[in-house]
C-alpha cells in the first residue's frame, strides 16, 4: 500500500528575532544599520528638495543677473554723460570768460579756444596774439601783406598746406588754425615761449642771426602776449 507525499510546502521566513533577544553586539549592529538607512532617506529626500529649489530658483537668479548687467551699463553711460556734461560747461565758462574779457563776439571766441586746442597752445597765448595782431579783425592786412587774424604771411601759409590761395586766409578756421600751428612749430623748435613768439612777429632767420651774434632779438612784442619779456 503507497502513502501519497504530501507537497512541499514553501518554507516561512521566520519572524525577525527581537532585539531585546539579540546578543549585545547584534543589536548594536542592527540600530547602526537602520541609522543608516534613515540618515541616507533624509539625505535622499534634501538632495531632491534642494534640486528642485535649484531648478525653480535658477532662472530667477539669471534674471536677475541680467537686470544687475544692465543697470551697472546704464550708470556707466550716465557717469559718462555727467563728464561730458562737465566738459561742455567748463568749455562754455571758458568762452565766456574770453568773449567778455576781449569783447568778442561768443562765436569767435569759442572758435579761437577750439583751435588753440587743437594745435596744443596755451588760450591764453591764442587769444592774446590775436589781440596784438589784429585787433580781432578777420579782414586785416599788413603792410608786409600779413593777413587776418593771426597776420600770416601767404608764403607761410602755402609752405604749411601747399596749394592755398592767399584769399583763404580770410576764412576765419583756416587763419587760425595755420597762425596756431605755425606758432606750435616754433614753440617746439625754441623751446622757448619768449623766443618762439620773437620768431613769429620777426621771423625765425632774423631771431636767430640776431642771437648768433650774442645779441637779444627783444623788441617788445613778446611782453604784449606774455606780460613780461
Amino acid at each position: 500500500m503507497m502513502i501519497a507525499r504530501q507537497p512541499n510546502k514553501p518554507n516561512r521566513a521566520e519572524p525577525p528575532a527581537p532585539l531585546d533577544s539579540m546578543p549585545s553586539s547584534a543589536r548594536s549592529a542592527s540600530r547602526r544599520r537602520s541609522t543608516v538607512v534613515g540618515l541616507l532617506a533624509a539625505f535622499g529626500i534634501a538632495a531632491l528638495s534642494a534640486a528642485g529649489t535649484r531648478a525653480a530658483v535658477q532662472p530667477r537668479l539669471e534674471a536677475l543677473e541680467t537686470d544687475a548687467a544692465a543697470a551697472r551699463a546704464e550708470i556707466r553711460d550716465a557717469r559718462s554723460d555727467v563728464s561730458q556734461l562737465q566738459t561742455e560747461l567748463e568749455q562754455l565758462r571758458v568762452v565766456h570768460e574770453y568773449s567778455s574779457a576781449f569783447r568778442i563776439p561768443a562765436d569767435l571766441a569759442e572758435a579761437i579756444r577750439e583751435a588753440a586746442q587743437r594745435e596744443d597752445l596755451d588760450p591764453d597765448i591764442a587769444f592774446r596774439l590775436v589781440a596784438t595782431e589784429s585787433s580781432f579783425r578777420r579782414r586785416a592786412i599788413s603792410p608786409v601783406g600779413a593777413v587776418g587774424y593771426t597776420q600770416v604771411m601767404p608764403s607761410t601759409a602755402n609752405w604749411l598746406e601747399p596749394g592755398l590761395a592767399e584769399g583763404d586766409l580770410f576764412d576765419r578756421d583756416t587763419n587760425l588754425r595755420l597762425g596756431f600751428r605755425y606758432l606750435r612749430m616754433l614753440l617746439d623748435q625754441y623751446g622757448d615761449a619768449r623766443l618762439a613768439l620773437l620768431a613769429y612777429n620777426r621771423g625765425p632767420g632774423v631771431v636767430s642771426g640776431i642771437m648768433a651774434r650774442g645779441e637779444d632779438p627783444a623788441n617788445g612784442y613778446a611782453r604784449q602776449i606774455l606780460g613780461s619779456e
